[in-house]
């Protein structure tokens, strides 16, 4: 009766909440209540994180097609913090004092109804145990938040709507059809029992299973998810989106979706790796991984606009989470503790690099100069973001990169290996002459000099914090969340 009631309160909750925004006749107010219900949905998902973690054991309801284990529970709190903390900032970037972009009601009731949509898409592919749902909630993503991108429409932002949902569309068909081999894969028993394509059971009969009808299906699983990943070479979307979106939305589609994406291809990795009894799929995540830092550090080192940058820099890091997953036991635990800490960073990134696009103006890195005496809140979480996503220390991001290369070592991967450090060392150096331009020298002209309230620093502070204190000291709780995590990763739930 508990599962049943936490996984149907987690899914309805932004799904009712997200219809009421977008029928309600709200003459003000609708960001206000969507911040608030996605306050109260992030509450939920961490309430359903905690019920898997105390109870040790994974929760099911309706008739086994909601499901949340390890992998699941991780995912909805890295969930609910993005969540929170975007939800929270959206209260600034659309402030209507200062010089905040305030939405007119129908934009507002609209951003409401898309996001908390989002939301409810997001969490519905974290508990579908059927992995058909799965692909309909990754799907829902797509035409939810497509719209999201040009929510100020202009020629550019509409380019980039449609070229977020052409590519996207794509990638999400060539998961379909890896869905649909994958079904075929399973033996006719299997499908009897399953009545779908039930994780549960995928993985009882991961042996069984026809590997090379798994092959391809992998195949097509990665390219496909991998497009709404932003993994190169399927990239070709992100920075565009990510640029043209409003704060809030580039920093939730680099901090959870891309994440989202990753997590439907984490749920076949251990039933391909059981069914071909090879290192197949973890080859060709070790594949994407390294194409991802190597095209990343080369299209970071000519960029000008702060927000393409951070585009590319999600491209590189979720190209080093892929990297850790495809190296065993002890990279799927880097990989996802890396994945909270890019989560966590990369908000504070977008949230410092837009807010202050809306005093300067612009983007352009040659004119966002001396950040910190133009507004200090947000000088101090640009640097500390840009410095915790090129692995300084004490923050948490260098943790996961070392840890990381514990695993590649231990796997004896040392071209990649080589290709991470490469990499990572170029983009260290140009995010690092970057971010010391962008906080440092004289304020332009034009560009007065203001303080943002208690919200904007409460949203700095507390990644700012999490972050330093992940990087010197890992809470044993969540030491035991990535373990629990890591292990259905690694096919033993």
């Amino acid at each position: 009766m508990f599962d049943a009631a936490i996984l149907w309160s987690v899914l309805l909750l932004p799904a009712i909440a997200g219809t009421t925004a977008a029928v309600w006749p709200w003459r003000r107010g609708a960001v206000g209540w969507m911040v608030v219900a996605t306050v109260a949905s992030a509450a939920m998902e961490g309430a359903t994180a905690v019920a898997v973690w105390q109870g040790g054991r994974s929760i099911t309801t309706a008739g086994g097609w909601l499901f949340a284990d390890g992998l699941s529970a991780f995912h909805l709190a890295v969930m609910a913090i993005v969540f929170t903390l975007c939800g929270l900032y959206s209260l600034v970037y659309f402030s209507p004092r200062g010089d905040g972009h305030p939405l007119a009601p129908h934009p507002a009731r609209r951003f409401a109804a898309l996001w908390l949509g989002a939301q409810a898409a997001m969490t519905l592919l974290l508990v579908s145990n059927n992995l058909g749902l799965m692909w309909v909630g990754m799907e829902s993503t797509t035409l939810l938040t497509a719209f999201l991108v040009s929510l100020h429409p202009t020629k550019v932002s509409l380019e980039a709507t449609w070229k977020y949902l052409m590519i996207c569309s794509v990638g999400i068909a060539f998961a379909f059809m890896g869905t649909l081999i994958a079904a075929a894969a399973v033996p006719e028993a299997g499908r009897a029992i399953a009545g779908g394509l039930l994780w549960t059971v995928m993985m009882r009969e991961a042996s069984h299973l026809d590997p090379t009808l798994m092959r391809i299906a992998f195949v097509f699983l990665a390219v496909g998810y991998g497009t709404k990943a932003g993994l190169a070479p399927m990239h070709n979307w992100l920075p565009d989106a990510h640029s043209q979106a409003p704060g809030p939305v580039s920093a939730m589609f680099s901090s959870f979706m891309l994440n989202a994406a990753l997590f439907c291809i984490l749920r076949y990795l251990p039933i391909t790796r059981a069914a071909t009894g090879t290192a197949f799929a973890s080859h060709l995540l070790v594949f994407f991984g390294v194409a991802s830092i190597v095209i990343a550090a080369a299209f970071i080192l000519s960029q000008s606009d702060a927000k393409r940058l951070l585009a590319y820099c999600s491209v590189e890091h979720l190209g080093i989470i892929c990297l850790a997953f495809g190296l065993g036991p002890l990279g799927a635990f880097a990989g996802l503790f890396h994945t909270l800490n890019h989560a966590v960073c990369k908000s504070l990134a977008f949230f410092s690099v837009a807010r202050l696009g809306q005093r300067y103006g612009s983007h352009d890195m040659t004119i966002l100069r001396g950040a910190l005496r133009a507004n200090r809140v947000w000088g101090i979480g640009l640097l500390a973001s840009f410095l915790a996503l090129i692995g300084v220390a004490p923050f948490a991001i260098l943790m996961s990169e070392l840890a990381l290369v514990r695993a590649a070592v231990h796997a004896a991967a040392w071209l990649p290996l080589v290709v991470f450090l490469g990499g990572g060392t170029l983009i260290f150096i140009t995010m690092l002459r970057r971010a010391i331009h962008m906080t440092m020298g004289a304020v332009p002209q034009g560009v007065a000099i203001a303080h943002d309230g208690r919200t904007a620093s409460l949203v700095v502070w507390l990644p700012i914090l999490l972050l330093l204190t992940l990087g010197l000291w890992m809470p044993q709780p969540l030491r035991t969340a990535l373990q629990q995590a890591a292990a259905v990763v690694g096919g033993t739930p």
